[in-house]
């Protein structure tokens, strides 16, 4: 037995400061780093005593430097990679030791400046139609709530004719079309403006001659602020002298952002109500996906603003007719119709989703 053996219940109740240790300090005899900086002089005194700022630069020196002079007494300019970057074109994968910077950057080919304004239609979209769609479209799930279990979309054939093995499914009940799956709308998928193509197919620029496009673009671009784009045509038309790839007949333009807002301000505030005995856009426009077409007639392009101020510049017979898609994220033609609604576009008809 150990000497503090009985007194060990009384150890073990005292305060840990008062009770003994069993373990011995011993002296210790580490150096540390920190125990010889305390014993050298000032940190200060390394550093140089004469500083750059403090001292004047000789007359001579200042005269000497001229850049202008020095790249004007080259013989040959530098090689642009010299001076200026440029981004590569593709995106080769993020195993390439080169890649394109994101669009935000402004050395990117696709960076865009802006934006400048905020458009009308934005701000109404943000602070008012977002929010009366999400109402519009919201679907309550109370806690414990359990949705009746769908039927299979393709159904199977019940096997009462031995030709009915290893044959494919069957078409859903009702009709033959398979209609797209729409998923509930929240907060992060409600139905906006994507972009908008301009397109205007001008048939007497293969027979009349390339004025007839000229202006086209020339229009096209001045409603829409954006440069416009010519294609040749694809396939042959007899009856008006076309050959596929022989020539241009025909604009187009891509819009979105602040042009596309813009844009779609000017139609919905200038342009339509001056349409006369226009009922507005069919109800069976759409392609199934969330992106509704129209046309323009050649009366309403010269309605917009910028040709309505200048009518003059134009020859009147050579103002072209246009075709406009609006492209929303919606996913079916009935939220499509239910955002473009809300912004303003008026539609008739028999609605068909």
């Amino acid at each position: 037995m150990s000497l503090w053996e009985p007194y060990r219940p009384l150890v073990r109740a005292l305060p840990r400061v008062l009770a003994p240790s069993a373990y011995i300090q011993r002296p210790l005899l580490r150096r540390n780093a920190s125990d010889e900086t305390s014993s050298t002089p000032d940190p200060l005194s390394e550093l140089e005593p004469v500083s750059s700022f403090g001292g004047s630069v000789p007359e001579s020196v200042v005269t000497s430097y001229d850049p202008v002079a020095r790249s004007r007494s080259r013989k040959s300019e530098l090689p642009p990679s010299r001076y200026q970057f440029r981004s590569p074109k593709y995106d080769r994968g993020p195993l390439h030791p080169h890649r394109p910077p994101p669009p935000s950057d402004p050395s990117s080919r696709l960076f865009v400046p802006g934006p400048f304004t905020l458009p009308r239609v934005q701000q109404t979209y943000d602070s008012t139609i977002a929010q009366d769609i999400l109402t519009l479209c919201y679907v309550h799930r109370p806690p414990g709530f359990e949705p009746p279990p769908r039927a299979p979309r393709l159904r199977s054939w019940d096997g009462s004719s031995p030709y009915h093995k290893n044959r494919p499914l069957r078409g859903p009940r009702g009709g033959d079309v398979l209609r797209l799956l729409r998923k509930p709308i929240t907060f992060n998928n409600i139905p906006k403006l994507e972009r908008i193509t301009i397109h205007s197919y001008v048939k007497q620029a293969a027979t009349d001659g390339s004025q007839w496009l000229h202006v086209a673009g020339m229009a096209i671009q001045a409603i829409s602020n954006v440069r416009v784009e010519t294609f040749k045509s694809r396939s042959s038309v007899s009856t008006w002298g076309i050959a596929p790839g022989r020539d241009s007949v025909a604009v187009k333009v891509e819009l979105r952002g602040e042009n596309m807002y813009h844009f779609i301000g000017k139609l919905v505030d200038v342009v339509m109500p001056k349409m006369k005995e226009w009922k507005g856009i069919k109800g069976s426009s759409g392609d199934s996906s969330g992106n509704i077409t129209f046309g323009l007639t050649p009366e309403a392009v010269a309605l917009f603003p910028e040709i309505e101020v200048n009518y003059d510049m134009y020859p009147s017979k050579m103002i072209p007719g246009c075709h406009i898609t609006l492209h929303t994220s919606a996913a079916t033609d009935k939220d499509a119709r239910l955002l473009l609604s809300a912004v303003g576009i008026p539609f008739h008809g028999k609605l068909v989703d």
